[in-house]
Formats: C-alpha cells, sequence, structure tokens
C-alpha cells in the first residue's frame, strides 16, 4: 500500500495542519506520562495533558470554546481492523512519525458497508498536529517504526467514547454507535467483530507491515 505524505493535496479531503501551536510540551508529557504496550491501548483523558497551557489553546482556537479532552492512542499496530467516525473533528500529534488508515465518510454505501479498497495511508511527521475531519473515517494510529511504536495524542469534545446512550435504532448508521460520539464498522478479522460490533468493512483487512 503507497504511504502518502499528510503535505500531498490528496490528504485535502480528510484533514488538514493546524499550524501555531507549541506542540513540545504535549511531547514531552506523552513520553513522561503515558506508556507504550506491545499491542494498542487508549485513554481517552489524561490529567497530564489537560493541565498544560496548550491544552486550552486547543479548546479555544481549535474546538472554538467547546470544553475537550486530552488522551492518547499509543502502541504497536500495523492493521486497519475497524473504522470509526465522530460528529467533530479529532486532533492527532505523536511523539514519532505515525500512519492514519483513513476513509470518507461519504463512501460508505447505503447498506451501511464500506469496500477496505477506498482506504488511503497517510503518514503524519512527529509533532505535527494534525486535524483529522468529522467526515473522516478512522481508527487506531500505525506505527511507522516498529522499533519506536507510537505515542498519539487523542483530542476530542469532551465525553467522546464515553458510555454508549440507550437508543432507540432508527436507521442504519443507528447500528453502529458504539460509545459517546463514536460510530464504528468493524471489519470481521477484528476483536470488536468478535466483541459484537457491526462487521460492515468487506475487503482486505489492511496490514502495512510490508509498506512502512
Amino acid at each position: 500500500m503507497k504511504i502518502l505524505s499528510i503535505k500531498e493535496p490528496a490528504f485535502d479531503e480528510y484533514g488538514k495542519i493546524l499550524d501555531g501551536y507549541d506542540t513540545a510540551p504535549l511531547l514531552e508529557a506523552l513520553r513522561r506520562c503515558t506508556p507504550l504496550p506491545e499491542g494498542t491501548d487508549y485513554v481517552p483523558s489524561q490529567p497530564e495533558l489537560e493541565a498544560l497551557p496548550v491544552a486550552r489553546q486547543i479548546a479555544d482556537n481549535a474546538y472554538g470554546g467547546m470544553p475537550v479532552q486530552l488522551g492518547w492512542c499509543n502502541g504497536h499496530n500495523t492493521r486497519l481492523n475497524c473504522l470509526e467516525y465522530h460528529r467533530d473533528s479529532e486532533l492527532n500529534c505523536g511523539t514519532e512519525d505515525f500512519v492514519l488508515l483513513l476513509a470518507r465518510k461519504q463512501e460508505i454505501e447505503p447498506d451501511g458497508r464500506l469496500d477496505t479498497s477506498k482506504v488511503k495511508a497517510f503518514r503524519v511527521p512527529a509533532g505535527v498536529l494534525v486535524e483529522v475531519y468529522a467526515t473522516t473515517l478512522h481508527y487506531a494510529p500505525c506505527h511507522a517504526d516498529p522499533a519506536k511504536g507510537f505515542r498519539v495524542l487523542v483530542a476530542l469534545p469532551r465525553g467522546t467514547n464515553g458510555p454508549k446512550p440507550e437508543i432507540s435504532v432508527l436507521n442504519v448508521e443507528d447500528r453502529t454507535l458504539r460509545a459517546c460520539n463514536k460510530w464504528l464498522l468493524a471489519h470481521p478479522e477484528s476483536a470488536e467483530a468478535a466483541q459484537g460490533a457491526c462487521t460492515l468493512l468487506y475487503g482486505e483487512n489492511i496490514d502495512i507491515a510490508n509498506d512502512i
């Protein structure tokens, strides 16, 4: 799979680079306060990150004053497994280069399925704060170097990925609501599918291990 740069025009449909932020304190806190598991782990809210002055800048500048949470997704990964989206943009920034596997919400078919051949890979340089649009399907980052893994900031509106609300299913999309502000499409080979997530990704469960 070809891995593109987020500086290429192809990325414009999926997100953008956010300039002007001092990411050094975020990177230092990620290295100091968060683990690097062999697999992949996610924590939606990390107090040491949210105590930084840049956290207020992200809330006020990037989210226009909305309450936000700063957490992380760390570890080692090369597989797609799932795609998710939120009603709001997500911000990411890594201590090392990492790769995002992305598709567009508009590519979801009327029956809720998505062909994984639509997925594109983008490499994000270390220290660059990137916005992933609300219309962009994404999931856990992939490492660019297996020896280094990844530590990636995940900034989202507060409450995202919290407990799923109890709803009556009204349409196809409602079936994919997996947590608060989290709609998930799983590949049949994923652990999430085994745990009951809707298996709506078809085609190859993309693995970039030989492409990085």
